[in-house]
Order: C-alpha cells, then sequence, then structure tokens
C-alpha cells in the first residue's frame, strides 16, 4: 500500500510545479524579459521585438502571418502576396473544386482560381482594453442590461471598427484581461497550388495523429486587393539550410481553443461519459463511410470532406481519451484543486470570494451528469448520427415554397444507400442510450421495433416524420444546473494564485495570436521504443501500396522522388492545438523551416494538461514543399518568387 501510494504522489507531482520553459501558448503582445532570455537559452537569435510590435506591425514576423478565417493559420512568403498553409486547412476548398485527388497548379497568375467567400485576416494591432472593457461591463450592468461575452463583444468592436478592418474583443483568464485584436482583411483570395491529396495527406487517417509521418501538407494561396496581387514588403524568408536536432524553432499561429483552466470535474465527465460515448458513435460512422468510399469514387467525391473532419476528431477524441488516462490527467486536476483549497483558505479575502468554490463544481456536475449525458446522446446520434440531418431540419423551419429546393440540395450532397445506413445505425444507438425517449419517437420505436434498417428507410422516405423525431425532445429536460460562474471562478482563483506565486502563465488559447517554441528532438513514445526526429524518402517507398487509396503514391511522383535527400517531416516539442494548422515553424532567426501540421497521439492531453516529454509538433519540411513545387509540379517561378 505505502509503494502505491508513493508512485501515485511521483505521478501527481508535475501538477504542483511551476510551468515548464517550453510550454506554453504565449501572448506576442506579452513577451517579457524573462520569457525572451528562455528562448534566447534555447538558440533564439533575434529580438522579440521583431516578432510583435505594437508600433510596428508590418515590419514584425506576425505581420507576415495570416488567420485563415480562424480555421488554420498561412504565412506570406513573397512579395505578391504569396500564402502558404496546410493542404489540410484547403481541404473543403479542394473537395467542392474536385481538385482532391488530381491536385492544381496554376501556372499563371491568369490560372489562379478565385475562392468564393474566402477571406484571409492579417494582425495589424493588440490593444489593452481591460479597464474600458470592464467600464462598459459596469454602465451595462447599471441599467440592467445583460453583460456577457457576446454583448460586451458587440459593444467593445463597434467602437474599434474601421472600414476594411475587423475588430475582435479576446477575453483572457475568464475576464482578467481584455484584448482588442485589429485585423486588415481581405476577402480577394485565389488558389495557386496544392498537390494530390495521395501525396499531401500520404497515410490517410491511418497516420493521422501518428509519428513517422510522410505528408506534403501543403498548399499556396494568393491574396488580391483590386484586382492585383497584393504587393507585401514585409513577408518571411524560406530557410532552405533545414533543421537537425537540437536545433531552436518557434511557431506563430492561431491556435482555437484550450481547456488548462478546466477543473478537475469537467475531466471526469469527459473521461467517463462523453469520449467514449463520442468514439464509439463516430467510429461507427467512419466504418461505414469507409466501405462505402473504398467500393464507389462517386461516394468518395461526395463524403470525402465530411469523413476527413468526422475520422481527425474521432482520430483526436481516442487519443484524448487514451493519453488523459496513461497520465492521470484527472488526478494531476485534483492534486491542483488541493493547492488551490489551501491557498484560498490561507487567506480570509480568498475565503470570502471562493471559499465554497470547489464544492458549488462539485455538486453543480453532479447534479447535471444525468441530463449532460442524455443532451450527449441525442446530439451524436440524431443530430450527427447521419449528413442529412441538418437538411432535414432547415426543411422543418422553412417556408413552404423553400422546402423542395432545400431537400433537393441536400439530396446533391448525399447518397442514400449511406445515409440510410448511418441512420440506421443511429437509431440503433439512440435507442440504446436514450432513457426518455419523445412520444412520437416512442410511437416510431414501437412501430418498427429494432428493424433499424427499415426504420431508417421510412425516415428517409418521409423527412417530415423524420424532422418530427428530431423535433420530438424538450431541450428543456437536458438542462442542468448553470455552472457559468463557477467556472469562471476556478479559472480567475488559478490565475490569482499564480500570480500570487510569481509562476510565468499563459491564457488558454481562443483564436489569438500565439508564440509557443522549443527545439527539434527525437521521441521515446513508449518503454523501449525511439522515434528519429525526422522521416525522409525511404518511408514512402516502404508505405507506398497501390491497393490502399490512403497509401497510393502517382507513379510520376515516386519517379522523381530519388532525386530528394532531405527530411520529408520532422518533430519538435512545440505547444500546438487545432487552428495552429498550417503555422509557419521558424528558425532562430525567424526565416520558415516548415509547416506545422499534426500532433503525435501521445500528445492529445495537452489540450487540458500538457506532458513535456511527450508533446511534439509534426512538420512538413519546407524543402520537401520546394521539392514537390519545383522538381515535381514544374512551378519554378512560384518557388523564384520566395526569399530564399
Amino acid at each position: 500500500m505505502r509503494r502505491r501510494f508513493f508512485l501515485l504522489l511521483i505521478a501527481l507531482l508535475p501538477a504542483a510545479l511551476p510551468l515548464r520553459a517550453d510550454e506554453g501558448m504565449w501572448l506576442v503582445q506579452a513577451i517579457t524579459a524573462v520569457l525572451q532570455q528562455r528562448m534566447e537559452e534555447k538558440g533564439l537569435e533575434l529580438d522579440t521585438k521583431l516578432i510583435y510590435d505594437a508600433e510596428h506591425s508590418e515590419g514584425t514576423l506576425c505581420g507576415a502571418v495570416v488567420s485563415m478565417d480562424f480555421i488554420g493559420t498561412g504565412s506570406v512568403v513573397s512579395p505578391d502576396g504569396l500564402v502558404i498553409t496546410n493542404h489540410h486547412v484547403a481541404y473543403s476548398d479542394l473537395a467542392a473544386l474536385g481538385l482532391l485527388e488530381t491536385g492544381f497548379w496554376a501556372r499563371s497568375r491568369d490560372e489562379e482560381l478565385r475562392i468564393p467567400k474566402k477571406k484571409v485576416q492579417i494582425l495589424r494591432q493588440i490593444i489593452d482594453v481591460t479597464e474600458e472593457t470592464r467600464a462598459v461591463a459596469d454602465s451595462l450592468a447599471a441599467k440592467g442590461i445583460g453583460h456577457g461575452m457576446r454583448k460586451l463583444s458587440f459593444e467593445m468592436e463597434k467602437r474599434y471598427a474601421r472600414p476594411g478592418y475587423e475588430a475582435a474583443l479576446q477575453s483572457m483568464w475568464a475576464g482578467e484581461k481584455y484584448y482588442l485584436a485589429r485585423y486588415e482583411v481581405y476577402d480577394d483570395v485565389r488558389l495557386v497550388a496544392a498537390p494530390p491529396v495521395s501525396v499531401a495527406a500520404f497515410g490517410g487517417d491511418e497516420d493521422n495523429w501518428e509519428w513517422p509521418q510522410h505528408k506534403g501538407d501543403f498548399a499556396l494561396y494568393r491574396i488580391y486587393r483590386d484586382g492585383e496581387p497584393l504587393r507585401s514588403p514585409w513577408h518571411l524568408h524560406v530557410s532552405t539550410e533545414g533543421v537537425r536536432e537540437g536545433d531552436f524553432t518557434m511557431v506563430l499561429g492561431y491556435p482555437g481553443r484550450t481547456y488548462r483552466y478546466g477543473s478537475s470535474f469537467e475531466m471526469r465527465r469527459l473521461i467517463g461519459t462523453e469520449w467514449p460515448l463520442t468514439t464509439e458513435v463516430r467510429g461507427q460512422q467512419m466504418e461505414i463511410l469507409r466501405r462505402w468510399m473504398d467500393a464507389d469514387p462517386v461516394i468518395r467525391e461526395k463524403y470525402a470532406d465530411r469523413f476527413f473532419s468526422l475520422s481527425n476528431v474521432q482520430e483526436m477524441q481516442v487519443g484524448e481519451l487514451q493519453c488523459a488516462r496513461r497520465f492521470h490527467v484527472a488526478e494531476a486536476r485534483e492534486a491542483l484543486e488541493a493547492q488551490l483549497d489551501r491557498w484560498i483558505a490561507a487567506d480570509p479575502q480568498r475565503k470570502s470570494r471562493w471559499g465554497s468554490l470547489l464544492q458549488d463544481l462539485r455538486d453543480g456536475y453532479a447534479a447535471s451528469a444525468e441530463m449532460d449525458a442524455q443532451r450527449l446522446a441525442f446530439r451524436e446520434t440524431m443530430i450527427r448520427g447521419s449528413f442529412f440531418a441538418p437538411t432535414v431540419l432547415r426543411m422543418a423551419n422553412a417556408p413552404a415554397d423553400r422546402k423542395d429546393a432545400i431537400y433537393a440540395a441536400g439530396l446533391s450532397e448525399s447518397d442514400a444507400r449511406v445515409e440510410t445506413e448511418l441512420l440506421a445505425a443511429s437509431l440503433k444507438a439512440y435507442f440504446r442510450l436514450m432513457k426518455s425517449p419523445g412520444p412520437k419517437q416512442q410511437a416510431l420505436y414501437e412501430r418498427f421495433g429494432e428493424d433499424w434498417t427499415a426504420f431508417a428507410r421510412y425516415l428517409w422516405d418521409h423527412p417530415e416524420a423524420y424532422a418530427g423525431m428530431l423535433l420530438d425532445v424538450q431541450m428543456a429536460s437536458f438542462r442542468g444546473p448553470d455552472l457559468t460562474e463557477p467556472r469562471r471562478g476556478y479559472v480567475q482563483a488559478l490565475y490569482a494564485m499564480r500570480e500570487d506565486q510569481g509562476i510565468a502563465q499563459y491564457p488558454d488559447a481562443n483564436s489569438s495570436l500565439r508564440l509557443s517554441y522549443g527545439k527539434v528532438c527525437s521521441l521515446h513514445p513508449w518503454d523501449a521504443v525511439e522515434c528519429s526526429w525526422y522521416t525522409g524518402v525511404r518511408g514512402l517507398f516502404e508505405k507506398n501500396d497501390p491497393s490502399r487509396h490512403d497509401f497510393a503514391l502517382p507513379e510520376d511522383f515516386l519517379a522523381a522522388l530519388p532525386e530528394y535527400s532531405d527530411p520529408v517531416n520532422f518533430i519538435a516539442d512545440l505547444d500546438i492545438t487545432g487552428g495552429n494548422s498550417g503555422s509557419p515553424v521558424l528558425d532562430r532567426h525567424g526565416a520558415v523551416v516548415g509547416l506545422a501540421f499534426d500532433g503525435n497521439k501521445e500528445s492529445l492531453s495537452s489540450d487540458y494538461y500538457l506532458v513535456a516529454d511527450y508533446t511534439r509538433c509534426v512538420c512538413v519540411d519546407i524543402r520537401y514543399v520546394l521539392f514537390i513545387l519545383g522538381r515535381y509540379a514544374g512551378l519554378t517561378d512560384i518557388v523564384a518568387e520566395m526569399t530564399l
């Protein structure tokens, strides 16, 4: 018993230690002298004023990093507005154009394809508006007007809006700080180049979140203004020197969401309820889709984008669940909360403000557990269980003269056979999980019993009955205690404790521009397993399999490969998450050496709790990108356009 307790104590110790030097998605506007020193100790040879400067944003690295509509990240790499990002950030555009299998290479500016509704944003200024935002909140409260984040954002962004610019209010640490980011917006964005999906996504979802990988995951766009390529004198340089193990690297990008200020109660809910259910249901969907897509190229083309999105999330959540258990994430949060509880109890003012905080969270999560599970079951099976469900719901809420058009559009994007099988699987899961189906749902269940295929065919043929079943749920019955304030209090208390202890800290990711840094390094994912820091051409030949779609490289690409001898992909211990896709990976001088495109499966607890020794960012080597563009695609003019 004593030995087991000692081992558990060792496992929990990291939760109480200061943040490791390499951990962190740091605010670019708040790079301190201490952080700069840490980066220099790792190898940085660049004044951090050249990363971000509030007075001269266009002359900094951040001034050349773009948000791809806050879905991914890109960077300007030429004086003529050429933007490089990941292929999987461009995936939906390529799928809509029918260019996934063939790829796309514009041989001239005239051939570049404008993408409807595509926008990119370039950060121009970040303003600390903490006091101003709080004053607005107080003013609204005095008038009896709600002042949640949505209302505050509306009021503040209205104040700072300018033609051609977007303003975005960003809350940090649940309102401890507020920043207003101004972005210059460009809405004429044209596709320039993208390799075939067989090259860009080599290994498909089987290799997703894995290391080693061998992907050419890149695509190029160009920004236009007034019909001409954007003249951008400040852009990132591209290094052809490459990287070696131990080299300094950093990433600038727009990470979407992390939850490192989440409580152990939320972690227990994810581990015990949400992730097991979602990975099971989505895994069944993937099996159905993969079988149909492998059998029919037409179905593959229709469902490629949706399968890609589904598989990415499903694989991620499988990894999150495994890592949360392997690295005892909930236990680590509990150890931190014990420390927080002692810190609160040590001061009367803190005790007055947060004395009941942890108990309030514990009680709230316990009271809402069953309702959360039922809401989750409904969402994952009946709403997300088939791709036709949104069409049915749109029909139900549309005027009578629009219903047929909506139905026809949904049919054109779907396949009745696939949707029927997906719906049958969803119905089976739903009635297994749902304790109290609605009256219309129950009546249909009694009519068809467990003949799920007949049940699904009937709903497919009768969209009004399908809509009635989807709407036959009293969403109010899924409502539990409102945990908004206890969750906010938890974040604020953690922030205050770390501030009091002098611990450098960064807020959770929220699609604001961040910096992460680290080193190129190998990986030891499991006992007695060692993985190199890079992959090479040999792996492409070893994995190539013409009988498997995700592993079948084009013959002309295979013929060109022997001429390439540098790394294909490499890894570094950079702290990233979704939204960082396409982020430039920069060397010690700030030149592009790669593009971030994935994480490894062992790092997938990092949205909640980072385990530094296992966290790796998977990057495509920029020299492999240049090889594909120049040697394989023959776009030597594009290569020459970049500053190498």
